[in-house]
């Protein structure tokens, strides 16, 4: 370079005038006014107009003819306001253009393959291919410098409250985590594999039987499972983990993090305590151990109402050990037609409910197929539950728990949206506790609901022996607009309660020698009592930001298949290198 530059394109104004300046980025567009070359200069901080004017610099006039977007230039010229009436008052430096006296064409470019300032409707491969031309793009670039920000907010909390930051092994050995791992061939160890760590659970726990007390750490996280728009097989999590705590002490430590960073950010003041529910308070009322807040909609249970009606529907679905519940759409009368509410019944067969039945709360009465079904006491029962009032739509799933928990909470987010009852700029947080200690598999035997290193609530140890699925455990879940963001739990420390909940999940004491021998051990020697929370950084970050997907937060994400387009990541390796690695590959036909 013959120069370097003295400041950067975001920050020239009318201060600078007369001014003589060096500036270097990339060509954005090109413009020709009569003779007079314009040109926008584009580089992180921010964009300038620059003037080869034949009149200033021959030479550079000439050279600047044959630039062309996205070359990498850089240019000397002297800072002048914009004429009268010319400013451009949406842009920092829209008052001023520098006039150019000298131009070094630092390196020429192809002709990218789409316009990096304009990728809307570009298709998603070839942004992800050109992976580096698309963070060009202000508002992908703009998204990873708040990220940045961010992080570094929440490192200095932390650090400010006396944790201790420490990184934890990527090659690690498997464990069940509740999803599959990526395994790492070793090759000095033929035939052994690490497996990159879900979490560093086991690494955190070990970190505060060593007396570390309070410790975090912005950590890399790999899952290999199925993807959707919030999930991607790498992630980064905030975790942490506390020594002689209990629930409330990470739930204050979390929410005050929270608190920093909706003032930092978003300069608001988060409410402190955030809104609190149990799991099963959650799973009646929002049909999601995940509920969106922003909007009412609560879904009211109404067996009791129909366990003997004359509507076999709902009568039957109380008798085989289901339930019946509902959701008042107050107001929605006018606003859906007969097709829309026709349409709930395959919208909920996505969830296995066989249908949904409504009522239309007319002004001449109720208005639906099923009314005619109910006595004159159900009916009042019912419609004084549910406060119906003229011009509301009463939704109905009658099935199993899980199914009508599942349906009429996607229907209940359905109709928020449709409705338009979310507040889209508001962000909502709540927390989710006491979540059950288990779950039942297809096979009707117990799983983890979190994973198994939770403690039970120390009131509910006792049904370990007698009533397992009501045991709870001390587990909690932070849930924004909707979406964990977050989960953690107090841990089991002590040796004989760990040893009891692996063998209830039937790992046997040789296999949890074998996955935990190190934390089994580790747990006889003064283990204190601790726990902690991870926080999802990339979902937090998305929906700060309110992009549409993770893949707008993360610099070089995956596709739905777990691969990396700029890369060809994964690919093929050198039989030599597999030989290395005592592997055989077999060729699977896709």
């Amino acid at each position: 370079m013959k120069f370097k530059r003295t400041h950067k394109c975001g920050e020239l104004t009318k201060k600078n005038a007369g001014e003589t300046v060096v500036l270097s980025g990339w060509v954005e567009n090109y413009r020709d006014h009569g003779g007079v070359e314009f040109i926008d200069l584009n580089d992180r901080w921010g964009l300038t107009q620059v003037v080869f004017d034949p009149e200033v610099s021959g030479a550079a006039h000439k050279d600047a003819q044959h630039l062309r977007s996205q070359d990498v230039i850089s240019i000397k010229g002297e800072v002048r306001p914009r004429p009268e009436g010319m400013a451009n008052l949406n842009l920092a430096t829209g008052e001023i253009e520098v006039y150019v006296t000298e131009l070094e064409i630092l390196n020429k470019s192809k002709t990218p393959p789409f316009d990096v300032n304009h990728a809307e409707n570009v298709n998603q491969e070839t942004r992800l291919t050109y992976r580096y031309l698309d963070l060009r793009n202000n508002d992908l670039r703009n998204n990873m410098i708040f990220r940045s920000k961010v992080s570094h907010v929440i490192r200095n909390y932390f650090v400010d409250n006396a944790f201790v930051e420490v990184e934890t092994p990527v090659l690690t050995k498997a464990t069940p985590e509740g999803a599959r791992d990526y395994l790492v061939p070793s090759r000095v160890n033929a035939g052994k594999f690490y497996a990159l760590p879900q979490s560093p659970q086991l690494f955190k726990q070990a970190l505060m039987i060593s007396g570390f007390d309070r410790y975090f750490q912005i950590a890399k996280c790999f899952r290999d499972e199925d993807l959707r728009a919030d999930r991607q097989p790498e992630f980064t999590q905030v975790d942490v983990e506390m020594s002689f705590v209990d629930q409330e002490d990470v739930i204050d430590t979390i929410e005050k993090l929270f608190a920093v960073l909706m003032k930092e950010f978003f300069e608001k003041n988060l409410e402190l305590p955030l809104p609190r529910m149990t799991y099963d308070q959650a799973m009646l009322e929002y049909g999601s151990d995940a509920p969106d807040l922003r909007f009412g909609l609560k879904i009211v249970e109404l067996s009791d109402v129909f366990k003997d009606s004359g509507f076999g529907v709902f009568a039957n679905a109380v008798k085989n050990g289901g339930c019946v519940r509902a959701i008042n759409l107050k107001g929605a009368a006018q606003l859906l037609s007969r097709k829309d509410l026709d349409d709930m019944t395959p919208f909920a067969k996505n969830y296995r409910a066989k249908g949904v039945a409504w009522i239309k709360m007319g002004e001449n009465g109720p208005q639906s197929p099923i009314v005619k079904f109910f006595k004159e006491d159900e009916a009042k029962a019912l419609y004084e539950k549910m406060n119906a009032e003229t011009g509301d739509v009463l939704i109905f799933v009658a099935d199993s728990e899980s199914v009508v928990r599942q349906s009429l909470g996607a229907l209940r987010d359905y109709f928020g949206k449709k409705l338009n009852l979310i507040d889209e700029d508001e962000l909502n947080f709540s927390w989710v506790v006491d979540f059950p200690m288990f779950e039942k598999d297809q096979d009707g035997n117990p799983t983890p609901t979190h994973h198994p290193f939770t403690a039970p609530k120390p009131e509910d140890a006792h049904l370990l022996d007698t009533d397992l699925f009501a045991v709870k455990s001390n587990a909690y879940d932070i849930v924004l607009n909707g979406s964990e963001i977050g989960g953690g739990s107090i841990r089991i420390h002590d040796n004989a309660m760990q040893k009891k909940i692996f063998s209830i999940l039937g790992i046997g004491e040789e296999e949890a020698k074998e996955k935990f021998g190190f934390l089994l051990d580790a747990l006889q020697f003064g283990a204190p009592p601790h726990g902690g929370l991870a926080l999802g950084l990339d979902r937090i970050i998305m929906l700060f930001l309110k992009t549409e997907s993770i893949r707008d937060v993360i610099a070089f994400p995956k596709t739905q298949k777990a691969t990396c387009l700029m890369t060809d990541a994964p690919g093929s390796v050198d039989k030599e290198q597999l030989e290395e690695l005592s592997i055989d590959v077999i060729t699977v036909d896709d």
